[in-house]
């Protein structure tokens, strides 16, 4: 599916709510601001030496900022499919928000980093308590060793219903690639339960 202008788009066009999920500092504000079609929306703050003893800045040392509320953005994937993204903050402190986020969202995309996998454990755990579909995304950061989908799936303990890519969170294309995913395993989720009933 390619993006579209956002004046191509039908007045019965369906929006969507998508969340992006993970660990404090795995790609999260990258991959909404790499898709975005709009200049998103970042409540990124400065990190300062009351995180400290706090955050978990292990394999992320250099990082300086936060998100403290949730980074927003938008994607028109045809003109009938315009996405609405949500990236949750991903240091524990903040995950209260979660809920509100998570009100009205479709699905969403748990974003990993092989470097420290048990930093996305909390969003998973998440979204399969509450049955929202999801997705995996690994950001395949530059010189880390690089597991494929098959022992990323392991590690996680994840079904192999849920979908697992390898991704770059700095690719437009990428990232479409994990949209794209997502929406056609909530569109067969959809279909088996109504096949089923449910």
């Amino acid at each position: 599916m390619g993006s579209a202008n956002s004046e191509q788009v039908s007045v019965n066009a369906v929006a969507a709510k998508i969340l992006v999920a993970g660990g404090f500092g795995v790609g999260k504000t990258t991959l909404v601001g790499s898709v975005s079609e709009i200049v998103p929306l970042r409540t990124e703050e400065t990190m300062t030496e009351a995180s400290e003893g706090v955050d978990d800045l292990s394999g992320v040392e250099a990082k300086s900022t936060t998100t403290v509320a949730f980074d927003f953005g938008r994607i028109t994937l045809s003109s009938d499919l315009v996405l609405y993204l949500f990236g949750t903050p991903g240091q524990e402190r903040f995950w209260f928000m979660w809920n509100e986020l998570a009100n009205g969202a479709l699905g969403a995309i748990v974003i990993a980093d092989t470097r420290r996998l048990d930093s996305c454990f909390a969003a998973i755990d998440y979204f399969e308590q509450r049955g929202l579909p999801f997705i995996v995304g690994v950001n395949c950061f530059h010189g880390t060793q690089v597991y494929n989908t098959d022992e990323v799936r392991m590690a996680l303990d994840l079904d192999d219903r849920t979908p697992v890519l390898l991704c770059d969170a700095r690719s437009r294309e990428s990232n479409k690639e994990l949209l794209t995913t997502l929406m056609e395993h909530v569109m067969a989720i959809t279909r088996a339960k109504q096949q089923a009933g449910v």
